[in-house]
């Protein structure tokens, strides 16, 4: 019934592909036509278009992905195991609330078969139905958004590209653990905003950090269960996008190794790519972020959840009040640090007790100073 409400893909599309030799991607993509819908029991990644805008009063007529796919499906795939679909596109409803509930079912069958969605938008309001699929699956969720402001804006504005979080944060039921924001510029948000991501034990990150050491932002997606990218959040040199100019932001070496890093991420199991500006050359960039999305997601190592302990080193760090314990893979050389969470409000979490780390920050432990994002989760879970 949930997928009652896909389209097909563009005959356009399908012409396109066919024409296209064995080699290219598009040839090794199962895709929803008029008399053919693929087995999602045999796909790991779905790719998803959703043609709604309304979310955004100054948004383009109407979306359009058919360059999009174009870009992507013409180009040739890495040594990849995962298989892949195109179900096709879920058109605008009669309301914004009807195309919410429309995307919120379809990624929740999918994210229960164990299928990746990759949605393709519209606008980032979006993301509020993405986080509303983990409803039924009885876990706290955990969200990053690449984006140059939080996105918070007033309650009496409603649901909107720019205040969506406001509403994944204050709607029952409550799921939301943890959100972090990768790449904020602080002159697109307001002083409140920035207070009220510090109040809630959020975690962000500026720019200029991440661009000076995009390593920074691997343990974060690392304990992410959805990723939102903001395209407004990539600089207007390197997006296309010449309408809403943005001069500073992520260049496009920098967007696709952070969308590597969320496909590399064991946990992460949807992403959505909005606020699309209709151009080519913006097209161009998303195939490529999808690109790197799909090659990260070939090269999980399945370290999550945490398993047996004999793989892991563990390194104890004492401290005044405190007993840090660390645990490095000798598999991958990545780091995680042990959260003891109560019983109480956040009881899903109880099988959650590892929280992903740097290196850099089991070094500083050593110096005595208490990783930020171990004593944020721990103050989470004491509220």
């Amino acid at each position: 019934m949930e997928f009652d409400f896909l389209s097909p893909v563009d005959l356009e599309i399908i012409q396109y592909v066919t024409a296209l030799s064995s080699q290219h991607l598009g040839s090794k993509v199962a895709f929803h036509t008029d008399k053919d819908f693929p087995d999602t029991d045999k796909v790991k990644i779905a790719i998803i278009g959703v043609l709604e805008n309304r979310g955004d009063v100054k948004a383009f007529e109407e979306v359009n992905l058919n360059a999009i796919r174009k870009e992507l499906y013409s180009m040739y795939p890495g040594n990849w195991q995962s298989s892949i679909a195109d179900l096709g596109d879920i058109l605008p409803g009669n309301s914004l609330e009807d195309t919410f509930f429309a995307l919120q079912k379809v990624a929740a069958k999918l994210i229960r078969k164990g299928v990746i969605p990759i949605i393709i938008g519209g606008t980032q309001d979006l993301t509020y139905p993405l986080y509303r699929a983990y409803d039924n699956l009885e876990q706290m969720v955990n969200l990053v958004s690449i984006d140059k402001k939080f996105d918070i804006g007033k309650q009496e504005d409603g649901i909107t590209s720019g205040s969506y979080l406001s509403k994944i944060i204050l709607d029952e039921p409550n799921n939301l653990f943890n959100f972090s924001n990768v790449g904020y510029q602080t002159y697109y948000n307001s002083q409140e905003e920035i207070d009220l991501v510090e109040k809630l034990y959020f975690d962000a990150y500026r720019l200029g950090e991440i661009s000076n050491n995009i390593a920074l932002s691997e343990p974060v997606f690392r304990d992410a269960d959805i990723v939102s990218v903001d395209l407004c959040s990539v600089k207007s040199s390197d997006s296309g996008n010449l309408i809403n100019f943005t001069p500073n932001g992520f260049d496009g070496k920098e967007i696709c190794s952070l969308s590597r890093y969320a496909g590399i991420s064991d946990k992460v199991s949807s992403l959505g790519i909005f606020n699309h500006n209709n151009s080519k050359e913006e097209a161009v960039l998303i195939a490529q972020i999808i690109w790197y999305f799909t090659e990260g997601i070939n090269y999980r190592s399945n370290e999550y959840p945490f398993g047996t302990k004999e793989h892991y080193l563990k390194y104890i760090v004492p401290l005044e009040n405190e007993e840090l314990i660390f645990y490095k893979s000798n598999k991958t050389d990545r780091w995680w640090i042990e959260i003891n969470f109560f019983s109480g409000q956040h009881n899903k979490l109880k099988k959650n007790t590892l929280l992903p780390c740097s290196h850099e920050e089991y070094l500083a432990a050593c110096n005595h100073e208490i990783p930020e994002r171990w004593w944020k989760a721990q103050r989470k879970n004491s509220i």
